[in-house]
């Protein structure tokens, strides 16, 4: 059976920056979903036109530069992550080489043999992320699974959240004893009751 080696991360996109290559549909859905987990992030997106969607979307978003002209290298420069989301297979294709060359990391939209990373279904509560990856096979299963626990994770987790990094902040000890501590507090959440 096939394994997902995928490592998990979570980037600071406020203290990056994001080039968006593509104003339809797919792209305008990647900087919706950048800008819901990150308000802050630094996105330029390049595209010959935008969808008005596109353009609405982001007027209130400072940190967000739409420039309208063809891809070209130079867009790369000084860029950390890459989506490629235009409808021009060949176009992504030559986006991919020049960001393999500058050493960017890349996601072509839809086509997960030239990923570097992917853009998983998030679920939130609060400060509580949680992402959901299927190694490229379903998103719509990662959406379907969005959803079941978007519904079945309490909203009062934030609450619980908020107290237990009160609670680790007074606790006294070395880093064993504090997570210790903290293990016995928590296991209320994974222990079944007879």
């Amino acid at each position: 059976m096939e394994a997902n080696h995928l490592f998990p991360v979570f980037f600071k996109l406020d203290q990056l920056r994001v080039l968006v290559v593509g104003g339809g549909n797919v792209g305008t859905e990647k900087v919706q979903a950048i800008l819901q987990n990150c308000p802050g992030a630094h996105v330029t997106v390049v595209a010959t036109w935008f969808l008005p969607e596109l353009e609405a979307y982001t007027e209130g978003f400072p940190n967000v530069t739409l420039v309208q002209k063809p891809f070209s290298c130079g867009d790369l420069f000084g860029k950390d992550l890459v989506i490629a989301a235009t409808a021009d297979k060949e176009l992504n294709g030559c986006i991919w080489e020049k960001a393999k060359a500058a050493k960017v990391l890349i996601n072509v939209a839809d086509t997960p043999s030239l990923c570097d990373f992917y853009l998983g279904s998030v679920v939130q509560k609060g400060n509580l992320k949680i992402a959901i990856s299927t190694n490229g096979k379903s998103p719509t299963i990662a959406k379907r699974l969005r959803e079941v626990l978007q519904e079945a994770i309490p909203d009062s987790l934030e609450n619980v959240l908020h107290q237990l990094h009160s609670i680790r902040e007074r606790l006294k000890g070395d880093f064993s004893e504090k997570v210790r501590k903290l293990n016995e507090l928590t296991s209320v959440l994974v222990n079944k009751k007879d």
